[in-house]
């Protein structure tokens, strides 16, 4: 199976639960969390593989105003998925506000067509939290990515600043053809 980025790479077998992930996404989200105030943003999202057993990660994002213009960038992190046995995946990830990241999580496959994933969920917790000197509080995240008819959908909630583990962050992205074309959105 050739990745679905177009860039002819080959997804190795163990790879290929989260091949699904792979390409380019671009999209809209909104945050929130009792210190702060509700924000829209919006994020590109690249999963990538060079042949290996795991994906590269890489996401963006940025502040939008009512207008949907870009204000400023937010944040950015980067990271590995790897597909452990019996669905099992872990995710490391690493952020320039000083924090890195382990997480453990399980993989659920549940729509196949003509032997392509069409429906897929990935539940990841935090097993470790480190942080630098200067960074914020932050202890504790649960992550939920889907595709759902053709897009990807995640949340992320986090426990921070003195406050319990409680939803920060969700969005809705759309793949972004190898062509540069924006899927056409299925609804």
């Amino acid at each position: 199976m050739l990745a679905p980025d177009g860039s002819g790479v080959e997804v190795p077998e163990d790879l290929r639960p989260l091949s699904w992930l792979i390409g380019r996404w671009v999209g809209v989200g909104t945050g929130q969390y009792p210190t702060i105030e509700d924000f829209r943003f919006g994020q590109e999202v690249v999963f990538s593989t060079d042949g290996r057993p795991f994906l590269s990660y890489l996401s963006r994002s940025w502040l939008l105003d009512d207008d949907g213009e870009r204000v400023r960038p937010l944040a950015t992190e980067a990271g590995f998925w790897r597909p452990r046995p019996d669905n099992e995946i872990e995710l490391v990830l690493a952020h320039p506000t000083g924090y890195a990241e382990q997480w453990h999580g399980s993989l659920e496959v549940t729509a196949l067509e003509n032997a392509v994933i069409t429906g897929a969920r990935a539940e990841l917790r935090t097993d470790v939290v480190t942080r630098s000197p200067s960074a914020k509080d932050y202890s504790q995240g649960h992550r939920l990515y889907g595709l759902v008819e053709g897009r990807l959908l995640w949340t992320f909630d986090m426990a921070a600043v003195g406050e319990s583990l409680v939803n920060h962050l969700a969005a809705s992205l759309n793949r972004v053809e190898p062509d540069g074309a924006a899927a056409e959105d299925p609804s």
